[in-house]
């Protein structure tokens, strides 16, 4: 079994999820995603549970917030809502210029209503973008194309990668984080 769905008193759903890559269980909330515990495989699902249980004073402190984060997403959407068109103008003529000015090139672009990326790069160095990405500010757009961007040269998060980043965006690590207090829905 891969995955596993259980309710925890005053918390709810947690999905008890196996991964290859963990070596502990780790505990993550993610707006409209919700609680997940990432479980070794050398870990059964009852002790993650009970894990779960455990950390369910924490879980709800967090659900609070992210919660809060959820209805400022659906808000921003409902106030802002997206012409597709125009999007994609903006970020493809907004992806075009920094490769000019940074010397960087890609074969193809998409530009899609992805519910859990704001970007990606193929092997094939074809970018995909997030129509969302015109509701962020500016410096957070222009994050995301450079992170993809240089994808076409580094092809993983390596600390190259992130320390190649931050020369084109300054503190990758920082924008990075601020990116993920906006959320897809």
């Amino acid at each position: 079994m891969k995955s596993k769905k259980v309710k925890i008193n005053g918390v709810g759903d947690v999905l008890l999820e196996r991964s290859s890559r963990a070596k502990h269980m780790g505990l993550s909330i993610r707006p409209f995603r919700g609680v997940r515990v990432a479980v070794p495989r050398s870990v059964s699902f009852a002790s993650a549970e009970e894990f779960a249980q455990l950390k369910a004073g924490w879980i709800k402190k967090h659900l609070e917030k992210i919660e809060s984060i959820e209805k400022r997403a659906a808000a921003l959407k409902e106030s802002r809502p997206i012409d597709r068109t125009k999007a994609k103008k903006y970020l493809v003529t907004r992806l075009d210029e920094l490769c000019e000015q940074n010397g960087f090139s890609y074969n193809k672009v998409f530009v899609k209503n992805q519910k859990t990326r704001w970007g990606s790069c193929s092997e094939k160095n074809n970018i995909n973008l997030n129509v969302n990405l015109v509701l962020l500010p500016d410096h957070l757009i222009d994050y995301v194309i450079f992170h993809e961007l240089l994808h076409t040269k580094i092809k993983n998060h390596s600390n190259r990668f992130w320390d190649e980043l931050g020369k084109f965006v300054g503190d990758a690590k920082s924008l990075d984080k601020k990116l993920r207090q906006f959320t897809l829905g």
